[in-house]
């Protein structure tokens, strides 16, 4: 199964892009992010086209999450913590594989930028709560797959320059340590788990040619409970869909577990 991450910045101004991908990848469930559409305007039929299904968190302009399947999802929910803004950041939901139930997280967590301002502490009481949560459905089903934007850099290696980064909210100590907390409940980074010291980047900003000079950071994540290890065959960030014309400034992740 191959099942993809990628924060598209707006399904309906990306939707071009995102089905030649879909054509050239042919993945099996698409986790998608920033949709920035509700509900109703989700361009449905143009995934159901393609044989794809659609669960849909949305809200106008901003945020949104999506599940786009070729299979059944069951157990769709969007309530998995009390966000303090009401601000539509996660969906769940569940799938077999190899005869194990999976819960399918899919995230969108706070930018927190600036760290002076209410947004910073947003994020990190976002954060908080997740954690929480994540410990509680441990104890449910010990299967899980955490994929997203976590807008977080793990570790220096994840970004072009670090130094610029360490008081941000994306690089923050406090804020890695929360990642790293979540981890430790036991997960794994698939992607640092199996490119050790490889450097390559989910995200390049619009500004300033940070394509071009590759001027990017790791901040898109897939985390699996240890006991799917097992099940993985490989993982991607496939960079084709940053360099095309009005790409998003995310380019997708790609996991394909057995």
């Amino acid at each position: 199964m191959k099942i993809i991450s990628w924060n598209v910045n707006s399904v309906r101004a990306r939707i071009k892009n995102i089905l030649s991908y879909i054509k050239d990848s042919k993945p099996d469930v698409l986790l998608l992010q920033e949709i920035k559409t509700q509900e109703e305007s989700f361009p449905r039929d143009s995934f159901k086209d393609c044989g794809y299904d659609s669960y849909v968190f949305g809200q106008k302009s901003y945020n949104g999450v999506a599940i786009v399947s070729k299979f059944k999802i069951s157990n769709i929910k969007n309530n998995f913590i009390k966000d303090d803004l009401n601000q539509s950041r996660i969906i769940t939901g569940e799938i077999i594989l190899d005869k194990k139930k999976i819960e399918l997280i899919n995230i969108y967590v706070p930018n927190g930028n600036p760290v002076d301002t209410e947004k910073y502490e947003y994020k990190k009481n976002w954060l908080k709560k997740f954690i929480i949560n994540i410990k509680k459905k441990i104890e449910e089903n010990s299967n899980i797959l955490i994929a997203g934007d976590f807008n977080i850099i793990p570790e220096e290696i994840d970004v072009y320059d670090f130094k610029r980064y360490e008081n941000d909210a994306l690089g923050r100590l406090e804020i890695r340590k929360k990642y790293r907390e979540l981890i430790n409940l036991g997960f794994k980074d698939i992607y640092r788990l199996i490119n050790k010291k490889k450097q390559e980047y989910t995200f390049w900003d619009y500004f300033a040619g940070s394509w071009q000079k590759n001027y990017g950071m790791r901040i898109d994540h897939f985390l699996l409970s240890n006991n799917l290890i097992e099940n993985i065959s490989s993982i991607n960030i496939n960079k084709k869909p940053r360099s095309k014309p009005k790409p998003s400034d995310h380019t997708p992740i790609e996991l394909i577990i057995n």
